[in-house]
């Protein structure tokens, strides 16, 4: 197969390349003082300002002010509870933006000062420069004046972000972990998203244990390989991984289908409602495609939470399923970007066909439920262009279970809305 880059035609001899750029390439590309312009057969593997979603304060923002927006259209979906939590979009650990927000986070800690937060860089990955805190006086030597609590890091030129930390983690064996779920996304506007069905979840090397004299043992609490694999209990032939579908084969023994469905189905509204929390103020232009990846923590009530999203994840095998499962990725991401290996034209748009899909799937949500459901799951993607239509409040009554009759009316429940999946 042959791709076309920013360098031109190129024949691989054995395998795909991947025409993956580093996110500095891709801000140079689209600056404005390089004044350089991709023609109709080039495409780019990062939206402009991806940034947007994988920086971990932007992403944290941009799902703040979704969801004011929607508490002040008066959406179903923003509405709390008695404790005045998010009943549907509270799945954001309590985040602030540090330096910005340090006397807020102040109020918040002393709230509860037994409690336990991550501290992690805005703009690093693979566990690089994160640490925990349960005492204020843990971070005073990022305080330029304790006496008016005023925040600087370390580097001015580098924030942080300081969250809740999930300390009642679901355990495995003991252990902690994380899942690594791949999402593509071809076109924000409309809104098209693929799910990547060969995710994967990774394991600390160290039973888990929420006392405060393990907090500086990051095998104990950091899933992220570069880190766990150099501690003496990585085990180099599996990685420390486990396919999704083994935790949901897991999952479905110990807790029961019906549960595991409704706690996959949380997942895959996350990622919805992440990608369209940044949607509005994401760069659309029609050269690029993107390939996430998200970090998904599940806390022992089986709730799912967002942690983060990676622009560039790590495409490195450290197993040989691991070669199999990222070599199929990157096959698939092509497959859906420049379908039949054809010169790639910007103007098509974007809906290839179901045979190509690979191991991408559709994303199902409450979305199937309205009109156009069937060609949804044909496409294999969540479809906005498709969804559309029926509001919100319809949205919110399939997220519920309510069932919605051949009119779309509202049908009676005498008891309290439970949730249930949505497929």
């Amino acid at each position: 197969m042959t791709l076309r880059t920013l360098s031109g035609w190129s024949q691989p001899p054995r395998a795909r390349p991947w025409p993956r750029m580093s996110v500095q390439t891709i801000r140079n590309v689209f600056s404005v003082e390089t004044g350089y312009r991709l023609s109709d057969d080039q495409i780019v593997n990062h939206f402009p300002n991806h940034y947007e979603l994988t920086r971990k304060d932007l992403m944290v923002k941009n799902i703040k002010r979704y969801r004011k927006e929607l508490e002040k259209e008066g959406s179903p979906l923003a509405e709390k509870d008695e404790n005045g939590k998010y009943l549907y979009l509270d799945f954001v650990p309590v985040t602030y933006m540090l330096p910005a927000d340090y006397n807020l986070f102040v109020e918040e800690f002393r709230k509860s000062p037994s409690s336990t937060w991550i501290m992690k860089p805005c703009g690093k990955a693979q566990g690089k420069g994160i640490f925990l805190i349960n005492k204020l006086s843990q971070i005073k030597k990022w305080s330029r004046d304790s006496k008016t609590s005023s925040f600087v890091t370390q580097s001015t030129k580098e924030a942080y972000v300081i969250s809740l930390y999930i300390n009642n983690p679901l355990l495995i064996g003991g252990r902690k972990f994380d899942l690594r779920l791949y999402v593509l996304v071809s076109t924000y506007r409309p809104l098209r998203c693929y799910m990547y069905k060969l995710g994967f979840c990774r394991f600390c090397t160290v039973k888990y244990t929420p006392s405060t004299s393990e907090l500086d043992n990051m095998f104990v609490h950091l899933t992220n390989v570069a880190i766990q694999k150099h501690g003496e209990d990585y085990n180099h032939i599996h990685g420390g991984k486990w396919t999704v579908n083994n935790l949901r084969l897991y999952l479905e023994s110990t807790r029961g289908k019906e549960v595991t469905g409704k706690l996959f189905d949380e997942i895959h509204w996350i990622i919805v409602q992440s990608l369209k929390a940044v949607a509005p103020v994401m760069n659309n232009d029609k050269h690029c495609f993107e390939c996430y990846g998200y970090d998904i923590i599940i806390d022992d009530k089986l709730k799912p939470w967002l942690i983060e999203v990676n622009a560039s994840p790590s495409l490195t095998s450290s197993t040989a399923n691991d070669r199999i499962l990222k070599y199929n990725l990157i096959n698939d991401t092509l497959n859906i970007a420049v379908p039949n290996g054809e010169i790639p034209d910007c103007k098509w748009n974007k809906s290839p066909p179901k045979e190509v899909l690979g191991n991408y799937e559709i994303l199902s949500c409450a979305f199937l439920h309205r009109p156009g459901a069937r060609m949804l799951m044909e496409r294999g993607s969540y479809d906005e262009e498709l969804a559309q239509g029926d509001g919100a409040d319809r949205e919110l009554r399939s997220r519920q279970g309510q069932s919605l009759g051949p009119r779309g009316g509202r049908s009676r429940d005498s008891g309290r809305t439970v949730l249930t999946t949505w497929k």
